[in-house]
């Protein structure tokens, strides 16, 4: 290949050219770019395991070298597990976070975070448990804006602080529920400066970076989950003759299943804060919701606390939004990435791996016309051209 030779561009790389490679450099036969660029390409051609991607290395070097030179072809399977275990997965992850931000811009809307557990990533031989990797997710795109690996869900708490201080999120709602939402955080400490002792911390932080939240509250809250509950239920025994609220009822059927959620904004939290002082907050939200699937009916009652001055009507929308982080990222990862059934398990190779996919994932979400992402996937299989195309963004 001519030295002159002109490339065609791929934006992504730039993002990761100063991710520290751990290699002997003299020694280095696979250049950490082209790797990276192999992964890419070939997850986003339907790779999902390090044998599928260096067999599409094999086949498609004439594409690659349309990138980059590959002089030396392309690196055998093992060599590409044993380059993604040595990565460190936090640089990884920052790299990461950059490209999406230059892609995206600052978010806007929801951004939800919740965690997925990569069900094959653990051994049992040695009893090392599956990595979770929590992530944020902006709803109204449908993009991945970063993630970090926990040990285990338990450890959700720890990482929520450390995703958040990568990310720019000014504007943005931050939605959080599940194990998330502990009142208490272990009390191992951050170096990029988070405080921590309790969620509260975690709400300041939010809105130190002027973005706004909604947290969902659970029974690990203590006294504040019951307190709360115990208001709500007495002022709407006595139809909130005493309070200042907002309400809104929505009907939604789907598939034989009717469901009805109804809002109630409480905007009077003066003696909430009074007992729990909890940083911006403006007002807690109660949403029940009845579920009518053949004939059996469900309810369930939820509560949260916000640091938003809004009526019923346009909080309830918001929590819901949440959600959208299973079925559009989590569902999407299982269906499309087969995701749990990844047995990659070295070192940082499963998080980092994880990257690779959620980097696919926003390239095929935000390519150009009317495809679904299962579809898109298989162009990208058979069409060098669409797969290109993708990257040059």
């Amino acid at each position: 290949m001519d030295s002159g030779e002109i490339f065609e561009a791929t934006v992504f790389l730039h993002h990761f050219k100063d991710l520290p490679d751990t290699r002997q450099q003299a020694k280095v036969v696979y250049p950490l770019d082209e790797v990276l660029l192999l992964a890419l390409l070939a997850t986003l051609a339907g790779a999902e395991t390090f044998t599928d991607i260096a067999r599409f290395g094999e086949k498609k070097l004439a594409l690659l070298r349309r990138f980059r030179p590959f002089k030396d072809g392309t690196p055998p399977h093992d060599r590409v597990g044993d380059i993604f275990a040595t990565l460190d997965a936090e640089q990884f992850q920052r790299c990461f976070v950059a490209w999406v931000a230059s892609v995206t811009g600052t978010p806007e809307g929801v951004i939800a975070i919740d965690g997925k557990t990569v069900r094959r990533s653990g051994r049992k031989k040695d009893n090392t448990a599956p990595i979770h990797m929590v992530s944020a997710f902006a709803a109204r795109q449908r993009l991945v804006l970063g993630q970090l690996k926990v040990a285990e869900k338990s450890n959700e708490i720890i990482a929520i602080p450390k995703l958040l201080a990568m990310l720019a999120i000014e504007g943005a709602i931050v939605t959080i529920d599940a194990m998330g939402c502990q009142r208490d955080i272990p009390s191992s400490g951050y170096s990029n400066g988070f405080a921590v002792g309790t969620l509260a911390s975690l709400a300041q932080k939010i809105l130190d970076k002027k973005a706004d939240y909604v947290l969902a509250l659970k029974g690990n809250q203590g006294s504040l989950r019951e307190d709360v509950e115990l208001f709500a239920t007495e002022q709407k025994a006595r139809a909130f003759a005493d309070t200042k609220v907002t309400r809104d009822t929505t009907v939604d059927g789907d598939h034989g299943r009717i469901e009805t959620r109804t809002t109630t904004v409480i905007s009077d939290v003066e003696w909430l804060q009074e007992r729990h002082d909890w940083p911006g907050l403006k007002a807690v939200v109660m949403v029940e919701s009845s579920r009518e699937t053949n004939g059996k009916t469900e309810h369930e009652t939820r509560f949260y606390l916000t640091s938003l001055v809004m009526v019923a009507a346009l909080i309830g929308p918001i929590v819901r939004s949440h959600w959208s982080i299973e079925n559009s990222l989590h569902w999407v990862m299982d269906m499309m990435f087969r995701d749990d059934e990844c047995r990659v398990r070295t070192d940082h190779a499963p998080a980092n791996f994880t990257t690779i996919k959620h980097m696919a994932h926003n390239l095929l979400r935000t390519a150009t016309g009317k495809d679904s992402m299962r579809l898109r996937r298989k162009v990208a299989a058979w069409d060098d051209d669409f797969l290109a195309a993708l990257i040059a963004r």
